[in-house]
């Protein structure tokens, strides 16, 4: 079983038993919400759905984005992502991202600590579950 490692240049900080998560975070400019649904493989984070709110500065609507549940709805095709480079910002004004899995949602902080400057960037991967 794979599960979700939070780090950077492959030093581990977190490990999150997870099959899949949701991504989210407002946009630092329009305040708008964006969700990324994906799932944990072996080979890396397979991007599976992506939801906007609306559009704004740099925030344009997918082609073939569906709107449903006031979320336009779309299918990035990306190959599996290993690993995902998130920046982190306490200047940005929106918050930290978010993880969600079935038990809820909770900010990235609660494992990593809030956003810092020395810290700017986070790496999510797959990773292997520690055995024993």
């Amino acid at each position: 079983m794979n599960m979700l490692c939070l780090g950077l240049a492959g030093v581990i900080w977190a490990q999150l038993p997870l099959a899949e998560f949701t991504l989210a975070w407002d946009h630092s400019v329009e305040k708008i919400r964006w969700e990324e649904d994906y799932q944990i493989s072996p080979a890396g984070l397979l991007l599976r759905e992506a939801r906007i709110r609306g559009n704004g500065a740099g925030m344009e609507i997918p082609d073939g984005a569906v709107l449903r549940d006031g979320s336009w709805h779309y299918h990035p095709q990306l190959p599996p992502l290993q690993p995902l480079r998130l920046g982190r910002s306490d200047a940005a004004a929106a918050g930290d991202y978010h993880l969600c899995s079935a038990t809820g949602c909770q900010p990235m902080a609660d494992w990593l600590g809030p956003p810092a400057p020395q810290d700017p960037v986070v790496e999510l991967w797959s990773c292997p579950a520690p055995v024993g």
